[in-house]
């Protein structure tokens, strides 16, 4: 018998001082596969709250590897933002540039590191349309320490400002970097 998804409720301050976003109370209602590591839990939480706009929904996730992590519809259901957190494929990325060209493409890595080696693979299969997609890796220090957060009810205060992202949670404040690419 297949574990079912454990169900996290994240309460969510967003600013996102650039975007002039302020939600003093966002409730984010998360699943995470019995797969799924706390890593790539926090990092979807993450890129949630870096694009969110209205009507941001989560995908079908590690279930269906082809669909977006996350998604934005506008209300005649034409994809607007297609999301895709951790390890991605260049080759899929430019796949959804080309098959979404109303939709911003963004792509949300777990440290520079691997954004480094997503640009590098990417100008080797010669997948230059991902140039068209955003992309960003979160610090990876930033990352292990909201990972370190592992309750069924996680309240956060999170701030964008320019590439820098600030936490608190549960009483403890970090930081760290958002590294953009360009191919």
């Amino acid at each position: 018998m297949a574990l079912a998804p454990t169900l996290y409720d994240f309460q969510i301050s967003l600013s996102h001082v650039d975007r002039a976003i302020d939600q003093p109370q966002l409730g984010l209602k998360v699943a995470r596969h019995p797969s799924e590591t706390m890593h790539r839990l926090w990092l979807r939480v993450l890129a949630y709250c870096w694009l969110w706009e209205e009507r941001m929904t989560f995908g079908k996730g590690l279930a269906e590897p082809d669909a977006p992590d996350l998604e934005c519809r506008d209300y005649t259901g034409l994809v607007t933002q297609w999301v895709r957190v951790g390890k991605a494929d260049p080759v899929k990325v430019q796949r959804a540039v080309d098959q979404n060209p109303h939709a911003k493409v963004s792509v949300l890595f777990e440290s520079a590191d691997r954004l480094e080696a997503f640009v590098a693979e990417a100008r080797e299969v010669k997948a230059a349309r991902v140039a068209k997609a955003e992309l960003a890796a979160v610090d990876a220090e930033l990352l292990e320490a909201l990972s370190a957060f592992d309750s069924r009810r996680i309240k956060v205060s999170l701030t964008f400002v320019g590439d820098h992202v600030y936490a608190d949670c549960e009483g403890q404040t970090f930081d760290g970097p958002l590294t953009r690419a360009t191919l």
